[in-house]
């Protein structure tokens, strides 16, 4: 079957501080903030390296996006501790690290008849009129994936490389099964 080349793009990642924050301090002292309390309970804290963006929120709960390894999280969350310990916060405990979401993109070496494809698998959505890809969702692992007819790809909601491994494994062989399926 084809080959796939698949590349991380963005992983969202959730993580506790175990502590609360003053995002009103934070605001004040990092330029690098972004808060509007009236629209979004939330902070924005923009990080340049590995560039991302954090949601932080006043309980210590973090969302983390924007990274493309797991390596990379960790060094943004350790550059938030390092941020908000400058306001007199300080975190005591290693955050326990939960992927939530990888987004990966990537093609396969085919050429893909889409509108054989939408008929030929299950959980499928395809309106060319509105959007030129295909949706195709996976059960277990449970991941979506977005293909277009040059064999190019989009998957998301995978939550580690096992998953992301899998789910690419398995779409190669519903996509070789279905077009088996239609020479028959």
């Amino acid at each position: 079957m084809a080959r796939s080349n698949l590349r991380v793009q963005n992983i969202v990642a959730t993580t506790s501080l175990g502590k609360e924050v003053s995002l009103t301090k934070l605001a004040r002292s990092q330029s690098n903030t972004e808060y509007n309390p009236e629209q979004f309970p939330g902070l924005v804290l923009r990080i340049e390296k590995p560039k991302s963006a954090v949601l932080v929120f006043s309980s210590g709960n973090l969302v983390c996006t924007g990274t493309k390894s797991v390596a990379q999280v960790k060094e943004v969350i350790n550059a938030v501790i390092r941020q908000i310990a400058k306001i007199g916060v300080r975190v005591t405990q290693k955050p326990r690290i939960t992927v939530q979401n990888i987004v990966a993109s990537g093609s396969i070496d085919l050429n893909l008849n889409l509108n054989l494809l939408a008929f030929q698998l299950q959980n499928t959505e395809y309106e060319p009129e509105q959007f030129p890809g295909l949706v195709y969702k996976l059960v277990e692992p449970p991941a979506t994936f977005l293909l277009f007819s040059n064999g190019k790809l989009v998957c998301t909601g995978t939550k580690n490389k096992e998953q992301l491994d899998e789910s690419m494994v398995q779409l190669q062989r519903n996509i070789k099964k279905a077009i088996k399926e239609n020479k028959e």
